[in-house]
């Protein structure tokens, strides 16, 4: 297995300490967390519309297939889990060990399109949420989703731990809801009974089973899991192990369960009061909300649901942005700002929708929701069939490779997943050429198909071909191509000043070097109004106040013994910093710590990273 530097997650890469004691429980809940921040995945508003509509179409008839859904996400998940830990990669990092650059490439687009078009459903889910909840128009409630932009950096700031116990508050209130949804509809228990067990009621039941499971199994989850179970910190031994793989498992199974829960009830709470009164056809989240109030007597029952709405796009935008970080590293070896990532996901995500909404109304905001899981149905089977590969392979997974048994079970969901998904993107597919009748459109969507179509075959036969050597994941240079040995004397020293406790540290540091080799120079950037305005020494108060001011500081130098000048910069801080440096060929920059961090740098000003940034030589934070 070759050398990684490449840690998932990185910032909080086994952050979290495993319980070492005798007590089993207390081991127990100190795995316990990963699986819950997955399966807000399985209970996001895209799931809802399949559920309503398989309720009040089919009644309790397709109970059975929820339950086989969360069967197939628990050995799926289990499989993530196992991989994480054993490995110590995820998915996304496995693949680019094995595949070639070209179907990585095309793996990444697909795995990003898959947590856009999830971000898709839950800003969705999250304005109608707010739309019947307080009557905000859908358009405003889109914009309002770009704010919890902020929520998940502010809860990443809190760690791990935190950000669990959110999710898993979130989950419980859900939950909560739908109990009291229950105790109000009061479900048929003897046929709720009869709905786990299998049964296709017609043709119609089996394309809304499809889009169950379709809708149930997330692609962006398999390689969320791989990578949050690497949060904990656990021996690298046999037994740790094999412990870890046991207990993330029981992790899986009741926080997948508690996801079962929440969509059966949403589909026994359609089935107890749409179809049992004849509304055959309620699949709009809308319109579920006001026939709620109507058919149950009590207008707790319609705010229930669209508080349960909101939370549900609320707690599963979260997992959304971690699973693109991770796709994205994994696959590009590129890890930017997690707010910058946050904003592209949030945008790709928003955009589309206030275009379909100004353009064609808040009608067609319940076909979006659909056109979202077709998107997550398409990218389904290129994140299972690979995990299928990692796990079955003895050579990597060692005595953790998954059984015969597993596997042969493994491939069948696989097959079958694979089956019904692009079924449901065969027959929209179909809906879109006889809807536009364009030969583009025609050919744009048939070659895109032929495209998917290969790139699967590529996904399952390249495995058996490949004898290469693996793709190294590290993030940064190898130790080889570096050069060492080369001189780089530094010769000429700017010692950025800002008139301020931090000055200490720079001038401290400044006389720990040889009076004899080195030049200082010394500057200040003049920030006042006038100079602001003409962007020069206007000779105002404050320009000749500091002159006077970083004059005392070489007067200090030279008192030291060292060769010690000034010039001062105006306006711009780190433009005038810049200037100074490629004018005076500067070799060394100091600069002092501001001091501030967070919303203080938005106020006040960040100068450091801007600067480590916009020079060319060695930056030396002074604290």
């Amino acid at each position: 297995m070759p050398f990684n530097h490449h840690k998932s997650l990185e910032d909080v890469h086994e952050s979290v300490n495993v319980y070492q004691g005798r007590s089993r429980i207390k081991r127990l809940l100190s795995f316990f967390g990963p699986a819950y921040l997955i399966s807000v995945g399985y209970m996001d508003p895209g799931n809802w519309a399949t559920d309503l509509a398989g309720g009040s179409a089919f009644g309790y008839a397709l109970l059975w297939v929820l339950l086989m859904s969360n069967l197939i996400a628990l050995l799926l998940q289990s499989l993530c889990a196992r991989l994480g830990i054993v490995r110590g990669k995820d998915l996304a990092q496995c693949n680019r060990e094995l595949y070639p650059k070209r179907t990585n490439f095309f793996l990444y687009v697909l795995a990003e399109i898959a947590i856009a078009a999830c971000d898709l459903a839950e800003v969705l889910g999250m304005a109608i949420g707010l739309n019947l909840l307080f009557g905000i128009d859908l358009i405003w409630g889109v914009m309002i989703s770009f704010a919890d932009t902020f929520l998940l950096l502010y809860l990443q700031k809190l760690g791990m731990r935190k950000l669990e116990l959110f999710i898993v508050g979130t989950i419980a209130l859900i939950g909560a809801c739908f109990v009291v949804e229950m105790f109000l509809a009061k479900p048929d228990l003897g046929e709720v009974a009869k709905g786990l067990i299998p049964s296709i009621p017609s043709g119609a039941g089996l394309y809304l089973a499809i889009g169950i499971i379709g809708a149930t199994v997330m692609p962006h989850n398999l390689y969320l899991h791989s990578a949050l179970v690497q949060t904990r910190k656990i021996d690298k031994n046999f037994q740790s192990i094999k412990k870890a793989i046991k207990y993330n498992f029981l992790d899986s199974a009741v926080a997948l369960n508690l996801a079962f829960f929440v969509n059966a009830a949403i589909l026994i709470l359609s089935a107890s009061v749409f179809y049992k009164n004849g509304m055959h056809e309620v699949a709009e989240l809308g319109d579920a909300y006001h026939l709620l109030g109507n058919m149950l007597g009590t207008e707790w029952a319609p705010k229930l649901f669209a508080i349960a709405l909101i939370l549900a796009g609320q707690s599963s935008t979260v997992t959304g942005t971690l699973a693109g970080q991770i796709v994205m590293e994994g696959y590009l070896r590129l890890r930017i700002s997690p707010l910058l990532r946050r904003l592209i996901t949030r945008l790709l995500a928003i955009v589309p929708a206030i275009l379909v909404i100004l353009h064609f109304g808040e009608g067609y905001v319940g076909q979006m929701l659909i056109f979202s899981q077709v998107l997550l149905s398409m990218q389904l089977a290129f994140a299972i069939i690979p995990l299928i590969h990692f796990v079955s392979d003895k050579k990597t997974m060692g005595a953790f490779v998954i059984t015969p048994f597993v596997k042969v079970l493994s491939w069948t969901v696989a097959v079958v997943i694979s089956i019904l998904n692009f079924k449901l993107v065969y027959d929209e597919v179909s809906g879109w050429i006889a809807l536009y009748q364009n030969f583009w459109i025609t050919t744009l969507l048939l070659a895109g198909s032929l495209g998917l179509l290969v790139l699967l075959l590529v996904t399952i036969f390249y495995p058996y071909t490949y004898v290469g050597k693996p793709a190294t994941l590290d993030l940064h240079a190898d130790f080889e191509e570096l050069e060492f040995g080369r001189a780089n004397q530094i010769k000429r020293i700017l010692l950025a000043l800002d008139f301020s406790k931090s000055d200490e540290a720079v001038i401290n540091q400044a006389l720990s070097f040889n009076k004899d080799d080195v030049v200082f120079v010394l500057t200040h950037v003049v920030e006042s109004a006038s100079v602001n305005y003409s962007g020069e020494d206007t000779g105002d108060y404050e320009s000749v106040q500091d002159k006077e001011h970083i004059h005392k500081y070489v007067e200090l130098l030279r008192g030291f013994g060292f060769n010690a000048s000034f010039e001062l910069g105006y306006s711009n801080r780190v433009k005038a910093i810049k200037g100074l440096v490629e004018k005076l060929d500067i070799d060394l920059l100091i600069v002092g710590s501001h001091g501030h961090n967070g919303f203080k740098d938005i106020i006040f000003g960040e100068t450091v990273n801007k600067l480590r940034h916009a020079v060319k030589i060695p930056v030396l934070i002074a604290q």
